[in-house]
């Protein structure tokens, strides 16, 4: 990054902060990725990464869990046979953009372009269409949501996060963050790589797997990809 993570985290968790507002939920419930609430949808961000990604999928085939991992166009490029293993092993891939910038810094010209550009490098690489798009730090402009939408793709943030991108994430507190105010019908957002996060935060992000899937079983709530959610 350009800036220094911690920065570029300051910037973007303030900019987040209207998407994980209640009123987000009611007023725009798709947006927020409220669907069915008997469900929850699991997605990842910021892979994929040949140093974490093939842990996640293995730990989400023990689980025989399936989810949404929103690429970076630029990441699936250059691993396009790891991309590619994601949709081989049933899990859905989406869009997070070519590279992974605040998009209020970019001109429409230069937003309509890298979605453009990620689009089609996660398509290349996966041999599929990418459905959804998340945008860095959740900050989304009319620029990139009239692109996705050109490109047939539909925007859609979080409900619930871990907050696992930073040096003090553990597998006990991913997963309290994310279930302290869990209900069904909720997103939740988690990072499969450190590619834009702290060095080495994903193996609290993978710990944190099995008690939160075995949460969210308890609670009697499958989990599952965005293409399950069944949003309005």
């Amino acid at each position: 990054m350009n800036r220094s993570w911690r920065a570029a985290l300051a910037i973007g968790a303030a900019a987040v902060t209207p998407a994980l507002a209640p009123s987000l939920r009611v007023v725009a419930p798709a947006l927020a990725g409220v669907g069915d609430p008997r469900h929850v949808a699991l997605t990842f961000d910021d892979g994929p990464h040949p140093a974490s990604t093939p842990a996640f999928l293995d730990a989400l085939g023990r689980l025989r869990v399936r989810a949404t991992f929103f690429l970076l166009g630029e990441q699936a490029a250059a691993y396009p046979e790891l991309a590619r293993r994601i949709v081989d092993d049933g899990h859905e891939v989406a869009l997070h953009g070519h590279s992974h910038r605040l998009l209020p810094t970019r001109s429409p010209s230069a937003t309509r372009d890298d979605l453009r550009r990620g689009f089609v490098s996660v398509g290349d690489a996966t041999g599929i269409a990418a459905r959804w798009y998340r945008p860095p730090y959740g900050v989304l402009t009319a620029a990139a949501r009239t692109a996705a939408t050109r490109l047939g793709m539909r925007c859609v943030l979080w409900t619930d996060w871990g907050r696992d991108w930073t040096t003090r994430a553990t597998p006990r507190t991913v997963c309290d963050t994310v279930t302290r105010r869990l209900s069904g019908g909720a997103t939740i957002l988690l990072h499969d790589s450190d590619t834009q996060s702290a060095p080495g935060s994903w193996r609290a992000t993978l710990d944190a797997l099995v008690p939160l899937v075995t949460t969210c079983h308890q609670r009697g709530w499958t989990v599952g990809p965005l293409a399950e959610h069944q949003m309005r």
